[in-house]
């Protein structure tokens, strides 16, 4: 992406502009703050496809009333470890903030708590929901249910969604362990960034609209966004032989804990319409849990298996051309460090979607 970029933004400038857009079409601040907090750690951890990029998004949603902008949130059922909450078709990062924050609280009183989300809408890179258990000595999990994108195993219509999840762990002196991964072949983001950058996208990742492999990201972007039946390849690709099979699993398990449990929309069925073709409310599904270490095993030695486990992992010996073994998370935890110091890198067509909404909202530019 080097020689892609317009230029770096310091993560706190931009923490603060995307909340002052938030707040010009009607978010109120807290909501508008915790949105901007969730992009912007996206972009630091290296993650663009679910970062600042999907500003101009959101702003839309909110413009048109599919995202509700001042959403009536409300706890539906609760026990002392579960509970269910409507997110009112809000912005789906301050719901899932605050559904992680209680599952957490569960687990410190009771040793687990799960929190499930109904009537949301996207909301961001599920590992910055994982990771909120870090600090409390808490394995975090996270997931939710997306458009339907994916074609399932000997498919041939879009059906499923890229339907992510994430893990955290804590360690002791590693770094944590964060697995943050989609159930499809690839996130759509990558192949959105390979069309702002005018690259081409490797076989195995998506189809045609006529089945056949896609390898130019514009045509394939463009079937995407015209609903043309272009679609993504499950984990493991087409077909059994490389586990696809298992990929499509994965998904259906997804919609399983974030929709059918909650009440919401599963894949094939969010992003309704009505007759006319108007959008509806997504009515995405997420899922949230949180297991308190120390009711299984001491915290500190917990800690210690982990980094036991990891320096295991990083010494064995390496393929040719190959120095390193990663831990999930720690090339993130890298990028992260990297663009604290020299700002985030925007390439150019995010950076001037950015400019356009600065002017648009009449909010002060950071570019």
């Amino acid at each position: 992406m080097s020689n892609q970029i317009a230029q770096r933004v310091q993560a706190e400038a931009l923490k603060g502009f995307c909340a002052q857009v938030f707040q010009k079409v009607g978010v109120v601040e807290e909501d508008a703050r915790l949105t901007a907090d969730i992009l912007v750690a996206a972009d630091l951890r290296g993650i663009s496809s679910h970062g600042v990029a999907h500003l101009r998004r959101y702003v839309e949603g909110l413009r048109t009333g599919t995202f509700a902008a001042r959403p009536l949130e409300q706890v539906v059922t609760e026990t002392p470890v579960m509970a269910v909450i409507d997110a009112g078709a809000g912005l789906g990062q301050p719901v899932s903030y605050r559904a992680m924050q209680k599952a957490i609280q569960k687990a410190r009183e009771v040793g687990v708590g799960f929190v499930s989300v109904r009537n949301s809408n996207h909301h961001g890179v599920v590992a910055y929901y994982a990771t909120m258990a870090l600090p409390h000595d808490c394995i975090g999990l996270s997931m939710t249910n997306a458009s339907p994108k994916v074609m399932p195993t000997f498919g041939r219509k879009p059906t499923l969604g890229t339907n992510p999840l994430a893990i955290a762990a804590p360690a002791g002196k590693q770094r944590p362990f964060v697995l943050d991964m989609a159930t499809s072949a690839v996130a759509l983001g990558k192949i959105e960034i390979a069309d702002q950058l005018d690259q081409p996208i490797p076989e195995g990742w998506a189809l045609y609209k006529d089945g056949l492999p896609a390898t130019d990201s514009h045509r394939a972007m463009d079937e995407f966004k015209r609903n043309l039946g272009a679609g993504l390849l499950s984990l493991g690709g087409a077909g059994e032989l490389l586990g696809g099979h298992k990929g499509y699993g994965l998904a259906i398990g997804v919609d399983i804990f974030a929709a059918l449990l909650s009440g919401a929309a599963v894949s094939p069925l969010t992003y309704p319409k009505t007759p006319e073709g108007k959008p509806l409310p997504a009515n995405l599904g997420h899922f949230f849990g949180a297991w308190r270490i120390d009711c299984f095993r001491p915290v500190e030695e917990f800690k210690k298996a982990m980094d036991d486990y990891q320096q295991l992992l990083k010494n064995i010996p390496k393929v040719e051309g190959q120095d390193r073994i990663y831990i999930h998370g720690e090339k993130e935890y890298e990028a992260e460090e990297r663009h604290l110091r020299e700002g985030i890198p925007l390439n150019r067509q995010v950076a001037a979607d950015l400019r356009a909404l600065a002017q648009e909202l009449q909010v002060e530019s950071v570019l």
